[in-house]
This record gives structure tokens, C-alpha cells and sequence, in this order.
């Protein structure tokens, strides 16, 4: 206890008189604090109250708004309303309208949307390769054997192009794998035990089946026709026939792969059998448009089927994938 305390030697230690403090004796000079005693009375009237009637500042009076040292406030700034609407987000597409690209999908998702993209540049590549491969080989090796050897030389540049389309191809396929894991229609649908379902692939696979057939006819077709226009007694016509037969024959072999995917009640072998219809149908009306007498009627017909077919086999998707058609 300091001294001073109750119960503690006064200065000359003595002890000090009960409930009175000794003077404080410290190594400090004593202040006019005596240890014990209150603070002295303040001098003068307290601070009014502040005033609490209507109008009354809150307790932290504004100081006027940001950058302002004066405390005048700025007038508060104009918020002008926001004149051009938020953009959307577009689907992306490939190329131009108008320039022979295909438009994707709007309702596909990113990743789907990013395989579709990868896949269509590599189908691009190789069907170039194919393209001037098929030309190039066919007709370099018909000029070499019947003009000069110098033609299999165009041959080679063309084998090269065939392994350039082969090997894009294949990269192709590889990616077609990956975006079948996220595509719906890529497996067997969910209604598959619907007799309805069952009805509409089988009706579906008979339709591609028919395509197949006429694919493999026009094949045929325009190679016995290549005689009678003397394309095999030419290597510039030779190599344009065989290239236009290959044409069908792709198809054909397209069409004719779709028919196992259906008979699992496979929605995609469907889709495919429309794009491959929607190609003879846009080609039909081609020609009943430019066309004069007999090709005008028949392009017009073929396009009338082909739209027909079209139309079923959307029907049949929906019916396979269990919506109400």
C-alpha cells in the first residue's frame, strides 16, 4: 500500500489519523494534487444542453460532401439514364451470311459449341484434301498411262492430298467422339421402350436406307453416263467424273452408317438423314429453277420429296426422344 493509506506510517512515520492521508512524500515534486482528496469544484456554469426540438442537427452535422474542405456541400450530380439497352450475347457462327458457312446452333453450350467449331475446320481440310486428291489422282494417273509419264507426278501431289484429307479425317472422328459425350441425341434415347418411339426409328432407318439406295444410284449412274460423254477417253473429264461420282458415294456411305445408330432408336441418325436430304432438296430446287423442260420438272419433284423427307424425319426425332409431335 502507498503511504498515506489507512493503516500505513504517516511522514515521520507516524501513523496517520484514521480515514486521513499522510502527505504524498515521493521522489516527484507534489503537485497541487493531495493524494485522497477530490478534484476542486469546477468554476462557471455547466454547457448548456444541446437543443432537441424539431429542425435539430443529429449528433454528427454534415460536413458537406467528398472533395469539398469548405464544408459547402457540391449540388448533388445528375444521374442520367442509361441509353443503350444491355447487349446480348450472340451465338457465334462460322463466317458470314451468305457466304456458303454454316450458322451453329444457338442452344448449344460452350463445349459443345467449341467441338462443333474444331470439327468443322478439320472437315473443312479434309474435304479439300479428298477433293483435289480424288482429281488429282484419278486423272494423273489416266494421263500417264495414256499420254506422258509426267502425269504421275499430278498422281503423287494427289496421294499426298488424299493422306492430308485421311489424317483430318480421323482427327475429325476423334472429336465427333468427345462431342458425342455431351450431345443428347448422340445416345440411345430415354423412350426407347415406347412402342411410338420403336415405330418412328425403324420408319426413320427405312428413309436413310433409301437415300443410301439412291446415292449408290447416282453413283453408278454417272459413271456408266461418263461413257456415253467420252469422259474416259479424256484425263481432265475422267478425273472430273470420278470426283463428281464421289460425291454420292460419300452420301451414300453417310446415309447407309446411320442405319445401325437407328435401329438402337439413336436420334442422331436422324439429323444426319435431314442434312443429307436437305443437300439433294437444295440441289433439286437449283435446278428447277434454272433448269428448261424435263430437268425443271424433275429437280422439281426431287425437291417436293425431299422436303417431305425432311419433315418426317424431324417428326421422328421428337417421337424418338419422347415429345409430343
Amino acid at each position: 500500500m502507498y503511504p498515506g493509506q489507512q493503516g500505513q506510517p504517516g511522514p515521520q512515520g507516524q501513523p496517520g489519523p484514521q480515514g486521513q492521508p499522510g502527505p504524498y512524500q515521493g521522489p516527484y515534486p507534489q503537485g497541487p494534487y493531495q493524494g485522497g482528496q477530490p478534484y476542486p469544484p469546477q468554476q462557471g456554469a455547466p454547457y448548456p444542453p444541446p437543443y432537441q426540438g424539431p429542425g435539430a442537427p443529429g449528433p454528427y452535422p454534415p460536413q458537406g460532401g467528398p472533395y469539398s474542405p469548405h464544408g459547402a456541400p457540391y449540388p448533388p450530380q445528375q444521374q442520367y439514364p442509361q441509353q443503350y439497352p444491355p447487349q446480348q450475347p450472340q451465338p457465334q457462327s462460322i463466317g458470314r451470311v451468305g457466304e456458303g458457312e454454316m450458322r451453329l446452333d444457338p442452344n448449344l453450350t460452350a463445349q459443345q459449341r467449341t467441338l462443333v467449331i474444331e470439327i468443322q475446320k478439320r472437315v473443312k481440310v479434309y474435304v479439300i484434301g479428298y477433293f483435289f486428291g480424288v482429281m488429282l489422282t484419278a486423272g494423273g494417273i489416266h494421263y500417264g498411262i495414256t499420254e506422258n509419264v509426267k502425269g504421275f507426278a499430278a498422281a503423287a501431289v494427289g496421294v499426298v492430298g488424299l493422306v492430308v484429307g485421311t489424317l483430318f479425317h480421323k482427327k475429325a472422328r476423334a472429336l465427333k467422339e468427345q462431342l458425342r459425350q455431351v450431345m443428347p441425341d448422340a445416345w440411345r434415347s430415354p423412350a426407347a421402350h415406347l412402342l411410338s418411339a420403336r415405330r418412328a426409328a425403324t420408319w426413320a432407318a427405312y428413309l436413310n436406307g433409301l437415300l443410301t439406295l439412291l446415292s449408290l444410284g447416282a453413283t453408278g449412274y454417272l459413271l456408266y453416263m461418263g461413257a456415253d460423254w467420252g469422259a474416259y477417253g479424256n484425263s481432265f473429264g475422267f478425273a472430273a467424273l470420278v470426283t463428281a461420282a464421289g460425291i454420292p458415294l460419300s452420301m451414300a456411305l453417310a446415309a447407309g452408317s446411320t442405319i445401325p445408330q437407328l435401329l438402337k432408336v439413336v436420334p442422331a441418325g436422324a439429323r444426319v438423314g435431314q442434312a443429307l436430304y436437305s443437300v439433294i432438296m437444295a440441289l433439286g430446287a437449283t435446278i428447277a429453277i434454272k433448269g428448261d423442260g424435263t430437268p425443271q420438272v424433275v429437280g422439281a419433284v426431287v425437291g417436293v420429296l425431299c422436303l417431305g423427307a425432311v419433315t418426317l424425319l424431324g417428326k421422328f426425332v421428337k417421337q424418338m426422344r419422347g415429345e409430343t409431335s
